[in-house]
């Protein structure tokens, strides 16, 4: 390769327009022994090219991470925090025994009625929402169709 043609297409590589077979021609030319005495400061650079493709990673990559033992280790902490927590809850004082129990089958049956009544009112308060809903989504689908 002449040295003009080296000198353009070092100056195209430093630029970075340079072709792929320009940087092939200048990669060729700086593997060689004839280099221009101004140009060998520039061998290093293709020699480097050269040398770090035979270059292979040797060192042994760790498989565990430290981070896996502490997530363990939280999941433990969360399921003695858990357990305790039930422990607390069943043993505790202030548990009460009452659970509104009557001995009178009249009363038990009165109350029945009013907790059910109550249960009613809730439930038909929730219907009639979900019916407005229903026409809300019925006049969309007229609207946007």
């Amino acid at each position: 390769m002449e040295l003009k043609a080296v000198e353009i297409a070092l100056e195209k590589y430093l630029e970075g327009t340079s072709s792929i077979l320009e940087e092939k021609q200048l990669k060729a030319y700086f593997s060689s022994n004839e280099i221009a005495s101004h140009l060998v400061q520039y061998k290093p650079l293709f020699s480097y090219f050269e040398h770090q493709k035979s270059e292979q990673f040797t060192k042994a990559l760790p498989l565990q991470t430290q981070k896996q033992s502490y997530v363990k280790w939280i999941g433990v902490a969360a399921a003695v925090a858990v357990l305790l927590g039930t422990m607390h809850y069943f043993y505790s004082e202030e548990t009460t025994t009452d659970l509104g129990t009557y001995s009178d089958p009249e009363e038990a049956f009165v109350e029945t009625q009013k907790a059910l009544e109550m249960l009613s009112q809730e439930v038909n308060q929730g219907v009639e929402s979900v019916a407005i809903l229903k026409e809300y989504d019925k006049t969309t689908k007229t609207i946007f169709k």
